[in-house]
């Protein structure tokens, strides 16, 4: 899933006692990484999941607990968050965030040695509030960390290093939880949950080590607006702000779930009959279609409107879905892999359409849709409910029908109407 760009001052990047703007190759470059590491967690989840559901015999609906936790923790820590960060500054507020994430990733190992899910969950809702205020607090330095002009190219670069952070992490996941036998499943309800201590260590290892970096980089200070009421009284105003909320409501939530689905799916004989390490791996090409699609939404939207846009992918995915659904062997898995080529646009598409001509109102409109990735926590949730009482694939009918209305938005929903 593509970050999100919190309420900040925009500025230019500021200048040296000669006039010359400085250097910020290394910050840039760190901040990269910031990226990088929070679509590679976010993704590592996909693998975590069905790992959890065998060494804990936990049904599909408690399986996807785990993203219940994860992106539940959007919706309750995004506010506090902000407030955080404009109470400390926006670079201890990504020391902070990585700190926590960091914490998170260590509470693996106790979770580990005792054997107890909750333990797991509460493990991965630390980590998430961490990424969630690495999310409100490192975005606005990629915006002046350089010329105006070349912002928003910035954006895309570090956009591509988020999907390439979710296109690796399966590699990465599949090799530590899944790589020491050809019989995963066995495996995993053999040796309990303490294949999850290692890869989790080196996380925590990694965020630390970017923590101490950003602790002695000099970044340049940020403002933020205030806040008017009367600006956040007129935001939901707007109709097409109210759809874009729903909009990205659904498209986490159907993102996610088709995500972390698809090792168990793949895994299936009459799919493709792949073990736990196989379908792992495969599924990098469900991320790695979200990375290449990106590039080529952006250069398709400079000459087709992005709501056109947006509704051809949607119609294009619920297609690719219901073709899942229908059929069977690799047909209905190379469809379901396929459908992250054409998620790719929607996430920052329905962003920038619901905050389209808001003016003053931009601000707390954004907020409101940073809410709604809590998405990923509630959609899961209910097609694992379906999979446990109608099976996995037929469940697959819950992110098609998201997407229905996700076309709805791009043909009509988006039009800016004010009540």
């Amino acid at each position: 899933m593509a970050s999100t760009m919190p309420n900040y001052e925009s500025s230019e990047a500021p200048h040296d006692s000669s006039g010359n703007q400085p250097s910020y190759a290394f910050p840039l470059f760190a901040l990269t990484s910031l990226f990088f590491m929070w679509g590679f967690i976010t993704c590592l989840n996909d693998i975590l999941i069905p790992y959890l559901k065998g060494a804990f015999d936990l049904s599909y609906t408690q399986a996807m607990l785990v993203q219940f936790c994860f992106f539940g923790a959007y919706f309750v820590v995004s506010v506090p968050a902000g407030f955080l960060v404009s109470k400390i500054g926006y670079k201890k507020g990504i020391v902070t965030g990585l700190v926590i994430a960091a914490l998170g990733c260590l509470l693996f190992y106790p979770a580990a040695q005792m054997h107890v899910y909750a333990v797991f969950l509460f493990a991965l809702f630390v980590l998430a509030s961490g990424i969630t205020i690495l999310q409100v607090a490192a975005n606005p330095y990629v915006t002046v960390l350089g010329k105006a002009k070349t912002a928003s190219s910035r954006l895309t670069m570090t956009q591509a290093f988020n999907a390439l952070g979710t296109t690796v992490a399966p590699f990465f996941g599949a090799f530590l939880l899944f790589g020491a036998t050809h019989n995963p499943e066995v495996e995993a309800a053999a040796a309990g949950s303490d294949l999850v201590q290692l890869p989790y260590l080196i996380l925590a290892g990694a965020l630390l080590l970017l923590a101490a970096t950003f602790t002695f980089l000099k970044l340049p200070d940020l403002g933020r607006k205030e806040e008017n009421s009367t600006h956040v009284a007129d935001a939901w105003k707007h109709r097409h702000l109210r759809f874009g909320v729903i909009g990205i409501f659904l498209y986490v939530g159907a993102e996610v779930a088709i995500g972390s689905f698809l090792v168990s799916f793949l895994s299936q004989a009459s799919i493709a009959g792949l073990n736990e390490m196989q379908a792992s791996k495969v599924i990098a090409f469900y991320w790695g279609g979200a990375m290449v699609g990106r590039f080529i939404g952006a250069a398709v939207m400079q000459k087709i409107a992005a709501g056109n846009v947006l509704a051809f992918n949607a119609v294009m995915v619920m297609l690719l879905v219901l073709s899942a659904i229908v059929f069977d062997g690799k047909l209905a898995m190379w469809s379901l892999l396929s459908v992250g080529l054409f998620n790719s646009i929607m996430f920052p598409t329905i962003f920038s359409l619901a905050l389209n001509g808001l003016g003053q109102s931009t601000a707390q409109a954004s907020g409101y849709l940073c809410l709604a990735i809590v998405g990923g926590a509630l959609v899961p949730l209910l097609q694992g409910f379906f999979a446990d009482k109608i099976g996995l694939q037929i469940s697959f009918i819950v992110p098609l029908l998201c997407y229905f209305f996700i076309a709805y938005y791009g043909l009509k929903g988006s039009t800016p109407l004010k009540d």
